[in-house]
This record gives structure tokens, C-alpha cells and sequence, in this order.
């Protein structure tokens, strides 16, 4: 699986239509805040990609039966026979780590190994672990071994240490079944934050201030079953519409929320991108000449970092000097240095600002994909590289993108998969 490369044929014209998939970042704390309830959940729309293969494997173990088809994932949780996941599992996927608050919530009790998953600076735990506590949560740790243990949930008011996505979605998930009222402030605001709890709302959760930074939660005694329609990955959205506008295609792209990229359109009319917003999807034009701009990322509803990388794909073909500064991660810019093969000259200013000056000839080479939004940056370049880029580790790509490669063929790229 790991030795699959793309070669990518550079210099198509992307036309036509295409469907985005469901978002994997709501998927997953979906899937993992399935085990709040015995009865049977149903969520449809879910993408067909490696992390979610990979949680199906982590239910599996836990002794929960599922199905998974046609974009249809079925569960019934029952009673976990395992409380403790292991660590081949959890180092594939640092989203196992979303199986804390629901087990907690349910079984009073979590063994994890320490989470792997992408290669992006630093990202501890502790966030979470500050929530959990804050909830009644005694955590008891060993070097390779997190566990733990509560007599019993208790609602509380807590401020989160850093507005974390998968920390503030395992402080709703333990929240939710706790005694009492909790108030959670500095919470993330994610369009995958907002899709947990609405499907938690469904399920007979009580949580108001659903999209705002403070989350208040009332604890019920049980959640019951429903069905779920997983919400459209609005970063598929945003890498789909740089494909197209860095080839300088008509492609409209369909099943979009437009309101969860306000800054990301805000910032392609700065670009001098052209594209019409429908209601659930944009069509993107063929623009005449792209200028330079500064790109910083933040939190939501600010610029996504996981656009930050195919964003400045798009730049290396604008006029002027760009300049990116990423304020969430460090260590987001290696891609920069795969992209000097192609024949970008970027300049890394530090582990958190970057340059690049355009429009530069970006010509075919040998590159590789090191997280997954790097992977689509650097497939996003080879599409307007002259002659044939081959990508290695495309695991990666894989892992949040379903068919991305197919997709993309659809409009008339030339992807081809190596074995």
C-alpha cells in the first residue's frame, strides 16, 4: 500500500463536473461517538478512504459490529469488550485518539497507546487531557500507556488550553452523557466540530452555542439511535477548486456548504480568481492573470491550515511574491522543498512563515508526499507542471482523500497509480 506512487502528466486543462465527498474530520469523531449509544446508528455519506478502514478496524476490536457500503457506514455499539486500543492500531491514526471521551463517557474507564498519524510539528495530547480532567477524569500514565479512569462524569466550566478540533470534540463526547450542565469555552468551531454535535442533537443530546467558541452542554442519561448525513468536506472543496483554477479549467463542483470558506473565496477574488457561488456549489472560470498575496492561517472561521499547503500551490503561479504565515502548526512548510525540485525557488523564512515568488515554471520531477495536505499541494502543482511529475507516498494522499486521483481524471487530468 505504502509503494504507491501517482504519475502525473502535467499541463491539462481541468472541464467538467465533479462531486466533493463527505468530510473524513467529521466522519471520524462521528464514527468514535457512535459507542455512546447501544442502538443501531446510521450515517451515510461517509468517504470511502484509508483512516476510516482503519477505524472500522479499531471498532472491530472493540468488539462493535459494522458495515460499511456504498458510503453507508452502519454500527451498533452494544457494550466495548476491549477498553484498551493498541498501539499498531493507534499508530496509524492519530484520530484513535477520539475514542477517548466515548469510551470514558460510556465505560468509566480508556486504555491508549500514544497516538501516531501525520508528521506535523508537535501535537500533545494534553489538551485533551486538561478537558477530561476537567470533567472528573484521573489519569493514571505510563511512557507508552495513557489510561484512564472516573467514577462517574461530572459537568464543569472549563476553558480549553488551545482551541484543539479532536480535544474539543472528545470534551463534547464525554460531556454529553455527565452529570450536570458543562460549559466549554475556547472550543473549536469547525464545520466538523458543528457536524459532531448536530448528529449528537439527533441522537437526544443537549448542546447549545452549536459554531461559537463556548459550547454549553446539559448531560442527559442516554443517547438513542439515528441517522446521520456526514456534512460535505469542505476541504475537498477548497483542493478541487485549486485544481481547477490552477489549470485554468470551467469545472463546477458540486455538494458544497459555501459558508464554511468565507476567507478561502475572500482570498481567491484577491488572487483574481474567477467563480460563481451557487447554493451548494461553485463554478470556477478560467482567470486571466493572478497576482501575489499574504496568507495567514488561523482557527475557524479564519483560513484553514489544511488549505494552506494546496493554496500555495495556487500562489507559485501568481504574480509577485506571496507570503504565508502559518500560525497553527509548525513544520507545515516541507512541501515547499518538494516543490523546489519542480523549480520553485521558495524561501523559509522559519518553522511558521514562508515566501514564494511567481509565476514560476514549475517543470515534472520526482516529489513526495509527507502529511496528507502537503500531498495535495504538491498534486495540485504537478497539474500545471510542464512534463510528468511522479509522487511518492500517497498513502497519504489516500488517507484524506477519497479517489482524489479518479476525480480528477474525470476533468481531464492524467493521473496514472503506480503499484
Amino acid at each position: 500500500m505504502h509503494t504507491h506512487r501517482f504519475l502525473v502528466t502535467g499541463g491539462k486543462k481541468l472541464e467538467g463536473a465533479v462531486k466533493v465527498s463527505g468530510s473524513k474530520n467529521a466522519a471520524l469523531p462521528i464514527i468514535a461517538a457512535t459507542l455512546l449509544t447501544d442502538e443501531e446508528v446510521i450515517l451515510t455519506n461517509v468517504p470511502d478512504i484509508a483512516d476510516i478502514a482503519i477505524m472500522e478496524h479499531i471498532l472491530h476490536y472493540l468488539g462493535i459490529e459494522t458495515n460499511f457500503e456504498g458510503n453507508t457506514f452502519t454500527i451498533r455499539a452494544g457494550a466495548s469488550k476491549n477498553l484498551e486500543i493498541k498501539h499498531e492500531l493507534v499508530s496509524k491514526l492519530r484520530g484513535s485518539s477520539l475514542f477517548l471521551g466515548p469510551l470514558l463517557a460510556r465505560h468509566n474507564e480508556v486504555k491508549l497507546a500514544f497516538p501516531g498519524g501525520c508528521v506535523i510539528g508537535k501535537r500533545p495530547i494534553d489538551a485533551h487531557l486538561h478537558a477530561l480532567k476537567s470533567l472528573g477524569a484521573k489519569i493514571l500514565e505510563s511512557e507508552e500507556l495513557l489510561h484512564l479512569k472516573t467514577e462517574k462524569l461530572v459537568g464543569s466550566k472549563f476553558t480549553m488550553t488551545e482551541a484543539s478540533v479532536t480535544a474539543t470534540e472528545n470534551a463534547i463526547m464525554a460531556a454529553v452523557l455527565a452529570e450536570g450542565d458543562t460549559t466549554i469555552r475556547l472550543a473549536a468551531s469547525e464545520p466538523h466540530v458543528q457536524d459532531l454535535c448536530n448528529f449528537l442533537v439527533s441522537m437526544g443530546a443537549k448542546i447549545d452555542g452549536i459554531g461559537t467558541h463556548t459550547l454549553r452542554i446539559k448531560g442527559v442519561k442516554e443517547l438513542h439511535g439515528t441517522e446521520h448525513r456526514i456534512t460535505p468536506d469542505y476541504l475537498e472543496t477548497g483542493t478541487l477548486v485549486l485544481a481547477a483554477a490552477i489549470t485554468g479549467g470551467t469545472v463546477d463542483i458540486l455538494d458544497i456548504v459555501p459558508e464554511h470558506l468565507d476567507i478561502f473565496w475572500q482570498k481567491l477574488r484577491e488572487v483574481g480568481v474567477h467563480f460563481d457561488l451557487g447554493r451548494d456549489s461553485v463554478r470556477v472560470l478560467p482567470s486571466k492573470q493572478m497576482k501575489a498575496i499574504n496568507l495567514k492561517t488561523a482557527i475557524f472561521p479564519s483560513f484553514p491550515t489544511d488549505l494552506q499547503a494546496p493554496f500555495t500551490a495556487l500562489l507559485t503561479q501568481a504574480e509577485g511574491r506571496s507570503f504565508i504565515f502559518e500560525t497553527l502548526f509548525e513544520g507545515r512548510f516541507q512541501y515547499l522543498y518538494e516543490l523546489e525540485r519542480m523549480g520553485l525557488k521558495p524561501k523559509i523564512l522559519n518553522p511558521y512563515q514562508a515566501e514564494v515568488e511567481g509565476p514560476s515554471k514549475l517543470k515534472g520531477a520526482a516529489v513526495a508526499s509527507c502529511d496528507i495536505r502537503a500531498g495535495a499541494g504538491v498534486l495540485i502543482a504537478a497539474l500545471a507542471a510542464e512534463g510528468q511529475t511522479e509522487i511518492s507516498n500517497i498513502y497519504y494522499i489516500d488517507r484524506g482523500y477519497e479517489r482524489l486521483d479518479e476525480k480528477l481524471n474525470s476533468l481531464g487530468a492524467k493521473i496514472e497509480r503506480l503499484k
